[in-house]
């Protein structure tokens, strides 16, 4: 910057300003400025420029996975998510930085916050890291999580009515005569586990008996989820109907309900959750519950950009909707 400056015959606080785009240098004098730079190979370090602001005008997304350890970042759930949340952080002027975080140990999230390489934090998912997550909610706000509302619960999260989704999906296959529905999916997650309740809420209100041999605890990629489908058929217990606890569950379902003979909706009735991208164009067409992720992703950065400046934003809550397609009908 010295150097550029001699050339220019200004400061060098001048040359820092013009630089990083101070509209109180005049246009003409910062273009000059900048055209040196360029000539004479002059580039920002934006590491020590990050350390001098404290602010590194960046937003770390964090994918925490304590209980599916094997759920990749290209799981369509994931990708569709982490999409939508780029366009409205970088429609901020914001980089992003991607973390996936295998958490082996306690301080997994201390470690990320520490690090300064964020100016904010956006987590997809509780997975089992609840207490992790309250345990820094008091000392570190710009924090927003996207997962299920709990008791007790002190940091942000955004989020779908999980529950009623569930009970939407049963009463859905419920109406349409299925007696024997399954539930396939891993409950040791807080929306999981949601989802559950709502799944045993509309047996109940459908007058269905709840029935454990139905319960499918299921992986979350595609291949495990279907290895798990087969197996149920293997053990000869009887059902009608499936509510997967995702998309990608259900379509591995429907999967191995093809290679087994059974028909979908024929023999099989399956619905899902989520509504991603594939969920529309399977073979038949997925019945889905949906939640809204443009909204979610919406939602999570603009109560993040208010808890940065300071502000004590809330938790939200996000209505579902059931998608009848092919799949159940």
């Amino acid at each position: 910057m010295a150097d550029i400056a001699r050339m220019a015959g200004v400061s060098i606080s001048t040359v820092s300003r013009a630089l990083a785009g101070n509209p109180l240098i005049p246009k003409t004098l910062r273009d000059q400025i900048v055209e040196i730079a360029q000539t004479h190979g002059y580039v920002v370090n934006q590491s020590a420029r990050s350390l001098r602001l404290r602010k590194t005008d960046t937003i770390g997304v964090v994918i925490p996975l304590a209980h599916e350890t094997g759920q990749l970042i290209s799981d369509p759930f994931f990708l569709e998510m982490l999409g939508r949340l780029a366009d409205e952080i970088t429609r901020r002027n914001y980089s992003v930085l991607l973390n996936k975080v295998i958490v082996t140990e306690a301080g997994w999230l201390d470690r990320i916050i520490q690090s300064h390489r964020a100016d904010g934090l956006v987590l997809i998912g509780q997975s089992t890291q609840h207490d992790a997550l309250n345990a820094v909610a008091d000392s570190y706000k710009p924090m927003v999580v996207w997962g299920a509302q709990l008791p007790g619960q002190r940091y942000c999260a955004v989020g779908s009515d999980n529950v009623e989704g569930g009970r939407l999906a049963v009463a859905h296959l419920a109406a349409g005569g299925r007696k024997r529905i399954a539930f396939f999916g891993a409950i040791d997650a807080p929306e999981a586990a949601q989802r559950f309740d709502g799944y045993k809420q509309g047996l109940a209100e459908a007058g269905l008996p709840f029935d454990p041999a139905l319960v499918v605890p299921t992986p979350y990629t595609m291949e495990e989820a279907q290895e798990a489908a087969t197996a149920l058929l293997a053990t000869g217990v009887p059902f009608d109907g499936i509510f997967a606890f995702s998309d990608v569950v259900a379509l591995a379902a429907v999967g191995a309900l093809h290679e087994a003979g059974k028909t979908v909706p024929g023999d099989v009735g399956v619905v899902g959750f989520d509504d991603i991208v594939l969920a529309r164009h399977s073979n038949p067409p997925l019945t889905t519950v949906r939640q809204d992720l443009a909204f979610g992703a919406r939602a999570m950065v603009d109560l993040l950009f208010r808890r940065m400046a300071g502000e004590d934003a809330r938790s939200t809550l996000a209505p579902v909707e059931l998608v009848v397609r092919g799949s159940s009908v």
